[in-house]
């Protein structure tokens, strides 16, 4: 059985040689390797190196989640949110997602808080959608920073408080988000 070479697939991915990607990938994701079951879910979502196919890809998304792969477990929440290649469900987006967040994946934690926020695929909780941003933003997710600020500011789901909006304003404004340099500006000029 041919075996490819999961580094060297690495390499020509990030130089977008994805023929020789798919190369070293397809042997190793039948195989059963996550990262290359995930990567092959990734060029497929994508139409990189090989047709775009939806199916194909929630197909070796599927396979690498399963192996607790936090990436393809939040790509499969977000084809089952924004309903790729299947119908929109965002309950089974839930699903995906908070398996990806319990491993710590700061994307998965932020749209999981978003869906608990605007109770989406589940009841909405004030206090589980602050808990998973909050997570997410002490990772550095320019997102859940810029929620935060917004729910401090305004008290929506948590008591209103400026110096707290303030801060997660800032974190966010420090990485370009400009509607947070805008909250940011403008809550200075008050």
């Amino acid at each position: 059985m041919p075996s490819g070479d999961f580094n060297k697939g690495m390499e020509a991915f990030i130089k977008k040689d994805y023929t020789t990607a798919l190369k070293e990938f397809r042997p190793l994701a039948k195989q059963g390797h996550a990262s290359a079951q995930f990567s092959l879910g990734w060029m497929y979502n994508n139409g990189e190196g090989v047709p775009q196919n939806h199916k194909t890809a929630i197909k070796w998304y599927t396979l690498s989640a399963e192996q607790r792969s936090a990436p393809a477990q939040f790509s499969l929440g977000q084809m089952y949110r924004n309903g790729q290649g299947l119908a929109r469900n965002d309950k089974t987006a839930v699903k995906w997602y908070t398996l990806a967040a319990e491993q710590g994946n700061a994307y998965a934690q932020n749209n999981l808080a978003w869906n608990y926020r605007n109770g989406q695929g589940v009841p909405q909780d004030d206090k589980t959608a602050v808990r998973w941003y909050t997570l997410a933003a002490k990772q550095g997710n320019v997102r859940a920073q810029f929620s935060l600020g917004q729910m401090y500011g305004k008290g929506e789901c948590v008591p209103q408080n400026h110096k707290t909006a303030m801060k997660w304003y800032t974190l966010a404004a420090e990485q370009g988000h400009a509607n947070a340099q805008f909250s940011l500006g403008w809550m200075y000029d008050e």
